[in-house]
């Protein structure tokens, strides 16, 4: 049914009309096209479940009715010990050694590949305008991984015509230079989000955490709407500064030795942004925090001109 219902929607997003435009343009047409083939998969994954107890329930019941063992004397013939033949084969006969000097192969592949990565800065072309997250965008960050909103939105948009008149320009390495980890992911049940900044205001957002439907009708995405009455706990907020500074995020010394009041000024603006529009919410509340990471999103490049843009094309 996954199959079925992931070669439908791809064919759904990659669909034009006549006139090269995109035949459907709201990502949710596509959802709700496939959502018989979850009911399908959930029916699928009950009678698997029903297996599982089926199984316990069997192996439950042998114990219970197994008859009391039987005193028989068994022997055992022991047959000759073969002997290797190749030093290959006595190292394998060696479980302990064998599996310790696999490891240390691996662990030297895998520094071969990842040392030069992390060492040579010039492997992920720089983007001048590209800024690290603010103390409130980065703990907005950690409130959507928290949440797992990752498992239905990835965050790259890919180099496929489709995706850019969908979604807006491609993504480009040089944005993810300050996401540990990113957020590219595979799996789209809601829209990508790496254009989403400034895509819609802060009221949008709001009502869409509090009640999906309400701005995305036919969504299939659950309610968040406690975000608005949790307060967000700021203890780590230093540390994670202290930490991104370390692995050479450029924080100015001002936001290094305050984090608290540089979060603060923006969810504030975020919170009198919504009074203005009649919502009441806490400039500490975790929702506020989520809508500033999420009006981040995908907004650096378009600083960029397009004569800078077109030249980043070539690099990335």
């Amino acid at each position: 049914s996954m199959w079925v219902a992931g070669i439908t929607q791809g064919s759904m997003w990659l669909s034009l009309t006549e006139d090269g435009l995109l035949r459907y343009p709201n990502f949710v047409e596509t959802v709700i096209t496939i959502v018989p083939f979850y009911w399908v998969r959930a029916f699928g994954g009950a009678l698997y479940v029903g297996g599982v107890f089926l199984c316990a329930y069997n192996l439950f019941q042998t114990a219970r009715h197994a008859e009391a063992p039987v005193d028989e004397k068994i022997e055992f013939e022991i047959e000759e010990e073969i002997k290797p033949t190749t030093k290959h084969e006595w190292l394998e006969n060696k479980g302990l050694v064998f599996g310790s000097l696999t490891f240390v192969v691996i662990l030297i592949g895998g520094a071969a590949e990842f040392i030069p990565a992390f060492v040579i800065e010039s492997n992920v072309p720089a983007i001048s305008v590209v800024t690290p997250y603010t103390p409130a965008e980065l703990h907005g960050r950690d409130i959507y991984l928290r949440e797992g909103c990752y498992n239905c939105h990835s965050q790259m948009i890919r180099t496929l015509p489709e995706e850019a008149m969908r979604y807006g320009h491609r993504s480009l390495a040089g944005e993810y230079v300050y996401d540990r980890p990113f957020q590219w992911g595979s799996k789209r049940t809601g829209p990508d989000l790496h254009r989403l900044g400034k895509k819609y205001p802060d009221l949008w957002h709001y009502k869409h955490m509090i009640d999906p439907r309400s701005t995305s009708p036919g969504s299939i995405m659950p309610a968040y709407s406690w975000l608005e009455k949790d307060e967000v706990n700021l203890s780590t907020l230093g540390s994670k500064i202290s930490v991104l500074t370390m692995m050479k995020t450029p924080y100015s010394k001002e936001v290094i030795a305050n984090p608290e009041k540089y979060y603060d000024l923006q969810t504030k603006e975020i919170a009198e942004n919504l009074a203005k529009d009649g919502v009441t919410i806490s400039p500490r509340s975790e929702l506020i925090a989520l809508i500033a990471y999420m009006q981040k999103l995908g907004t650096d490049i378009k600083k960029l001109s397009s004569e800078e843009l077109d030249a980043f094309k070539n690099k990335n």
